[in-house]
This record gives structure tokens, sequence and C-alpha cells, in this order.
């Protein structure tokens, strides 16, 4: 069968690393550590996806500019004592394995550092399968097209063959900016109906309806 896409570009908490509930916890615990009252749950999952500094300014735009440095360590104390032990999603690893067979190019666009990302692909055995990434303290953050621009310039893709994957309207806005396809997945940080106002190709509840979706149509 012919194939639609020649890259899939995932992003990487929320779509494949069930980790959004953890970010959540760790941004409100960041603030309670520096005497700010904690943001609520939806305003910090709202701002998955996007690089630390422009997350946590959104979470907690009433905070000193000088001290989101020191949110910003409390955030990563509290996110490294935990990241060890956050889970991919069911079947995401056998996905993303299956698809690097089929012979796809895949990539990551995320949020995280180069040093959280890298450290995530080592723990979880995935980092052969990807053939190209790029994390918010390499690129401007999401919905800024670089980091798609990029990885489509690097692996010599147009933007007709390319499909980005997300949790996050941050994710699918991008994709748009970028000129690309998009789908999303509805498990991880942001609802169904925000994702579908930005008219992504399909709305996946799993990682199982997401890989029929791409075995189906990519």
């Amino acid at each position: 069968m012919t194939k639609r896409f020649e890259l899939i570009v995932f992003d990487w908490d929320g779509t494949l690393l069930d980790s959004a509930g953890a970010i959540v916890a760790c941004i409100q615990a960041a603030a309670a550590d520096i005497g700010l009252p904690p943001p609520s749950e939806e305003r910090a999952r709202h701002v998955i996806g996007l690089g630390l500094k422009e997350a946590l300014y959104h979470a907690l735009p009433e905070l000193e500019h000088e001290r989101h440095l020191e949110l910003a360590d409390r955030y990563r104390h509290h996110y490294l004592a935990r990241d060890h032990e956050l889970p991919l999603f069911d079947g995401a690893a056998e996905l993303v394995r299956s698809l690097a067979a089929d012979g796809y190019l895949l990539a990551v666009a995320t949020g995280k550092s180069r040093k959280g990302l890298d450290r995530a692909l080592a723990t979880s055995g995935l980092g052969e399968c990807f053939h190209a990434s790029r994390c918010a303290d390499e690129c401007h953050s999401k919905p800024h097209p670089q980091m798609l621009a990029e990885l489509m310039a690097e692996l010599g893709v147009s933007p007709r063959l390319t499909l980005m994957i997300g949790d996050t309207t941050h994710d699918l806005q991008m994709a748009r900016n970028a000129g690309v396809a998009a789908l999303a997945v509805a498990y991880g940080a942001h609802d169904r109906e925000s994702l579908e106002e930005l008219s992504p190709l399909h709305c996946a509840d799993s990682t199982a309806e997401l890989a029929v979706w791409l075995r189906q149509h990519a």
C-alpha cells in the first residue's frame, strides 16, 4: 500500500509518555515551594507541551520575572525525582517500533529540554527508532513552527508528506503553522473539544485506536 506520509513526528509527554498528571503535580508543588497558590489543574494542564520557561510563565503569570528561575529549579527538582518512574502509554512502544519497521521516518518535537528528552529516549529504549528530534531549548516553543521546519529540512521531507501527532492544542497549532497535517490524541493533557476545534485528521482515544488509524490512513 502506498504511504500517505513519509515522516511522522510525535510529541512526547502526553502522547507517548503518560506524564501529564505528574507534570501538573510538579508545577503545583513548585509553586507551593516558593510560597505561591498552586495553579488549578486546568491551567497547569493547558501549558503542557510548551517549553518550560513559557509553560511556567503562563501557569503563574503573576510571578515576578526575577523569580521564574527559582520556580523552574523547584519544578525540575520535583520532576527529576519521579520521571524515571513514568510509563509509556500501553502500546506506545510497540506502535513506534512497528512504524519504524514499516519504513517511516520518525521524529520527536517536544517541550522537553534536550537533556530531558535524551534521558527519556534512553529510559524508554526507543531512541534507536527515531531519526531526528527537536527540543524546546533548541528552538522556539510550540506553537512556533521552527521544530517541524527544522525536522523536515534535516530529513528532506516536504510538509505535504509530514504528519504531526500530539495531545495538545500547541501541537496542532504548530502543525498548522508549519503547513503539515495533524493527528490528535485525547488521552493526554488537553480535552477532546479543544483539540477538535483545530480540525485534526482524527482524534484518537487510545494508542490502540491511534495504531489502527495510522495503519489504515498513514
